[in-house]
């Protein structure tokens, strides 16, 4: 296609995250064809808010478009994503890659085996921060990034107690493959994605399957405890095979306060930021005089992260190139650290990830 056609797209999965995609689509000048949804009320609310079709049969949308974005519970990921890939269409598949690794395995699989691009949505990259980081970081201003600190952990942010969220069998997991999953790949990203080799973490479920779990509102609906099998928090600790690493706490509700911070320590430099709040700061030496310790405080603007994904997948559908962003390689990356804290929790040890190594089979 002619990169000044617009990019006909189709979203598959009309919850709410295919609405804040198809929300963005036409800013971005592309073209919703339609969507398709295996619930009929999901159907509806989508054409009578858009104006477009929407389906029950995949293939009926594949018929009339470029690209799709796919945004199923994690379990439906592989079904629709290689689908579409067979079929030669470019897909952008919201995060995780898949519920496991298995499937993750078999998605990355179909799209080497496809001329199709799949693109993975961590849209955190996009975010002005981390692009200032990353900035910095290409001019070597931190010399070798030697660590990571990642948070991202709510006080009470559970999404919906007895939804697919909180089911091991569609999600895969709870808050480690939901929003862990976000600041595993920052970490890596930061790291320039290191071979990993060794990982190390506990995961936990210690609120959502309370009758009396205390919140000020949640994001879906609170069907209740008895519909919640997964994880609530996790810690974990990461090691490179060139000895870089990754301290990681994750949790949907905790006792402690809400921490989106971020610090990176390079052997030049260093920095923090805030997810939420976007304050950067870096943390730098002076060689000469009397100011060694300098700290340099930015104030970034919050930014439409997947506006800016979006973008970038539209840009590599018109052109043809396939970015080196969010690959499903790095995907696929993601989640076999993932894979490998709920193993490390489920055996209690540390877990071995050297070149060669055997997946892991599916814990129950």
């Amino acid at each position: 296609m002619t990169s000044d056609t617009p990019v006909r797209v189709g979203v598959v999965g009309l919850g709410n995250i295919g609405h804040y995609h198809a929300d963005r689509l036409t800013d971005l000048g592309a073209t919703l064809v339609g969507g398709m949804d295996i619930q009929a009320d999901a159907r509806r609310r989508f054409a009578e808010k858009y104006g477009v079709e929407a389906y029950d049969d995949k293939y009926e949308l594949f018929d009339d478009v470029d690209a799709v974005i796919v945004t199923t519970p994690n379990r439906f990921h592989e079904e629709y994503a290689v689908a579409a890939l067979d079929a030669g269409i470019d897909v952008l598949l919201e995060k995780p890659l898949a519920h496991n690794l298995e499937s993750a395995e078999r998605i990355a699989a179909a799209a080497e085996a496809s001329e199709a691009l799949c693109m993975v949505g961590f849209n955190n990259r996009f975010a002005n921060p981390v692009q200032v980081i990353k900035s910095y970081q290409r001019d070597g201003e931190f010399g070798e990034m030697q660590h990571v600190e990642a948070n991202y952990v709510r006080r009470r942010g559970i999404p919906g107690r007895g939804s697919w969220f909180t089911s091991k069998d569609i999600a895969g997991g709870g808050a480690l493959i939901d929003i862990g999953v976000h600041a595993i790949d920052l970490a890596l990203y930061f790291l320039d994605f290191p071979e990993i080799v060794e990982v190390s973490g506990v995961t936990r479920s210690q609120f959502g399957n309370q009758d009396d779990y205390a919140f000020v509102e949640m994001w879906g609906e609170d069907i209740g405890p008895e519909g919640f099998d997964v994880d609530d928090s996790a810690s974990a600790f990461i090691r490179s095979a060139d000895g870089q690493t990754i301290s990681l706490e994750v949790a949907w509700a905790t006792n402690r306060p809400t921490n989106d911070e971020f610090v990176l320590r390079g052997s030049e430099a260093g920095a923090r930021f805030d997810r939420a709040s976007h304050e950067l700061t870096l943390y730098e030496t002076g060689k000469d005089g009397t100011d060694h310790l300098r700290d340099t405080d930015i104030q970034t603007q919050a930014n439409d992260t997947h506006k800016s994904e979006q973008r970038l997948f539209l840009e590599a559908v018109a052109s043809g190139n396939h970015p080196e962003r969010n690959t499903v390689e790095q995907g696929l990356a993601v989640q076999r650290v993932i894979d490998a804290i709920y193993r490390s929790s489920a055996e209690g040890k540390a877990i071995r990830l050297d070149a060669g190594s055997e997946a892991a089979p599916e814990l129950d």
